[in-house]
């Protein structure tokens, strides 16, 4: 019997949904028939929230000193035991140093598995940036880790969903940063990432891709800003066209998502964080999926955050997490396929 995708599937920050959302994940068996996901936590806290929420936990708790020498296939889902955490000093809802030291540990052992092949695909779970700082690793976000980790030079983030799908020039640096960031080079670099992307993925259906101005109006003709999308954007956008992806732009950013525009638009590439993610949330809050371009390995994230002020509290919605879960299936599948075709 050929072996499910094994996903690796971190806890996140514990203080925050992620172990909540983790335990909710493990018990949709119908969804994730077709995966084997393991996730990389901490087994007490997991039990801990799963007897709060009134849900169970499967048999199968991995101990971490034994993870090097488990060299059976996994077959099963389960829980990764990286003992990160104490019950005793976990603070629930509230940032911590100790929670942030914890996400590292999951997140940095599973990057490490999906490298070294024991598992097929990474999930991740959200962190706190200010609880990662406060441990000591001085990150913007999941992205630059994982380019680190990977020594992936050529990258960008996608936040995928059925109703809008983005892509990312610059993400994590403040506005007037971002800005003088955009160049040329960058943004051709994103639109390959981004046709190369929707040739693989299901959602959406279309490959057109549309590329936002920067500017008020994508600049009124120099009227606004320094006249970067005639230098800096339409140059990219006239380079893409000449290698045969179908992209248009610049596209005035205030217009860019009316329902007629989303209707034929595979996916758009935006030029700083809001710009996309402002749009992207309004319409599929808990509903999309942030993918990680250009690495080596498969890699997919909830699209929200840690979510302190309903933590612990047993309302979390987990279906981000599944999506995520669900979308580096198929994105495994789809390389096993092609690996057996070639």
């Amino acid at each position: 019997m050929k072996d499910k995708p094994r996903i690796a599937v971190t806890m996140g920050d514990p203080s925050g949904i992620g172990p909540e959302i983790c335990v909710r994940l493990l018990n949709e068996i119908e969804s994730l028939k077709e995966c084997t996901p393991i996730i990389f936590g901490d087994s007490r806290i997991m039990e801990l929230i799963a007897q709060r929420i009134g849900l169970s936990l499967p048999k199968n708790i991995i101990k971490f000193n034994d993870w090097t020498k488990h060299k059976a296939p996994i077959r099963e889902p389960g829980i990764l035991d990286i003992h990160s955490i104490n019950v005793e000093n976990l603070k629930e809802g509230e940032i911590s140093k100790e929670s942030g030291k914890a996400s590292w540990d999951y997140l940095e052992e599973a990057i490490k598995s999906v490298i070294d092949g024991k598992m097929d695909a990474l999930t991740t779970g959200p962190i706190n940036k200010d609880a990662l700082h406060r441990a000591g690793y001085n990150y913007p976000g999941h992205t630059e880790i994982l380019a680190e980790k990977t020594k992936s030079s050529r990258y960008c983030m996608m936040q995928n969903s059925k109703e809008i799908t983005a892509t990312f020039v610059t993400c994590h640096l403040g506005l007037r940063e971002a800005c003088s960031s955009i160049t040329t080079e960058r943004i051709l670099e994103v639109i390959n990432l981004t046709a190369d992307a929707l040739n693989v993925l299901q959602y959406p259906k279309s490959r057109k891709i549309l590329v936002c101005g920067l500017n008020p109006h994508s600049g009124e003709g120099g009227l606004f800003g320094s006249n970067e999308e005639e230098k800096i954007i339409k140059p990219a956008i006239e380079a893409a066209i000449a290698n045969g992806i179908d992209v248009s732009g610049p596209v005035v950013p205030d217009t860019a998502f009316i329902p007629e525009k989303r209707e034929t638009t595979g996916a758009y590439v935006c030029m700083y964080h809001d710009q996309g993610h402002i749009p992207l949330k309004a319409l599929a809050f808990d509903n999309a999926v942030n993918i990680t371009l250009g690495l080596p390995i498969i890699r997919t994230s909830v699209d929200h955050g840690t979510a302190f002020d309903i933590a612990w509290k047993g309302i979390a919605n987990h279906y981000s997490l599944l999506r995520a879960t669900q979308i580096a299936t198929d994105l495994v599948n789809k390389k096993n396929h092609e690996t057996e075709v070639v």
